[in-house]
């Protein structure tokens, strides 16, 4: 049998716009990361994204509504918001990895500050009233014996950069998250970390079974999303997990694109790196850590993990 060219022609002209329409509806991963240590953990992804989208934003209020309305795919969000979300939409949001740590730290200008108990007495300027950072430092206090109500001030500010302003005042201490800590002592030589608060949570886990861990940040993806998509997930985790371990083994070249990228200056991210804790913990262990530290919160305040405690199928597990 014998096969004309023009006869073939318009089967293979059909096909090309056929594939046309294939790749053109093929639409990107779409990611959504907060500016700060959630998004430089994501950086060696962004340089080289593939079939993935980023944005980065600088409000935690726009993350969560980007996902309920479908308009972004997978996110780093604060641990507890990612289980506030799944409480709201019925189960609709899994958690996919932790991704940083604790970053907080009470810093002073003075010397008077050593341990927990000289709290005592002291003036704290802190922002994140009614969120992590609240809950933390109450924890903290409370199980060392101070009453947070009572043997402290604890002056909420509306963001960090004023509580930076009142310590660079020489006004009391404050409770700082990295990068802000590096920015501080950029700034002024005086400024010092008195405390660690992811070491005191840490001293106050140790030796007990199902030991919780201080976390900020966890990322989340849509659960329609992993179910249509496992492939797609799959190779999120791979590359975000070398992405992370590219952020902590080479500083230099990853605080160069965190500066590209416009998440902090340069010179402030390769100081602020290391105390960032940022971090890829995946499946049972990622577990373990974030329902014992969801449970700590709840305790506090069963709002601030959504009124529940998520189930079973919160964590997502490959």
């Amino acid at each position: 049998m014998k096969f004309s060219s023009k006869k073939l022609f318009p089967v293979f002209l059909a096909l090309c716009i056929s594939l046309f329409f294939v790749v053109a509806s093929a639409e990107p991963v779409r990611v959504t990361a907060l500016k700060g240590p959630t998004a430089m953990g994501m950086i060696q992804m962004m340089e080289n994204p593939g079939e993935r989208e980023f944005s980065i934003v600088a409000a935690v209020d726009a993350v969560g509504p980007a996902l309920i309305k479908g308009e972004a795919d997978i996110a780093a969000v604060p641990a507890n918001l990612a289980s506030v979300l799944y409480n709201n939409t019925d189960g609709a949001l899994q958690v996919l990895a932790i991704n940083t740590l604790g970053v907080l730290y009470i810093v002073d200008s003075g010397d008077s500050v050593h341990s927990v108990a000289d709290l005592k007495g002291k003036t704290i300027y802190a922002s994140g009233k009614g969120a992590t950072p609240e809950y933390a430092l109450n924890y903290i206090l409370s199980e060392n014996g101070l009453d947070p109500e009572k043997d402290v001030t604890i002056e909420w500010k509306s963001e960090h950069a004023e509580c930076l302003a009142s310590l660079m005042a020489g006004e009391g201490i404050a409770m700082l998250p990295q990068p802000f800590v590096t920015t501080a002592q950029m700034k002024a030589e005086n400024i010092r970390v008195a405390l660690d608060l992811t070491e005191e949570w840490d001293k106050l886990q140790s030796g007990k079974e199902n030991a919780s861990a201080l976390l900020t940040g966890v990322a989340v993806v849509r659960r329609a999303f992993a179910e249509e998509h496992p492939n797609a997930v799959a190779s999120f985790l791979d590359d975000y997990k070398a992405s992370v371990a590219f952020v902590n083994g080479d500083v230099a070249a990853a605080a160069e694109l965190v500066g590209k990228f416009d998440i902090v200056p340069a010179p402030v991210a390769a100081k602020a790196i290391p105390a960032c804790n940022i971090t890829f913990i995946e499946g049972d262990e990622m577990e373990a850590k974030l329902s014992g530290y969801l449970s700590v919160l709840f305790s506090q305040n069963p709002k601030a993990v959504g009124g529940k405690l998520p189930a079973e199928d919160f964590y997502y597990k490959r």
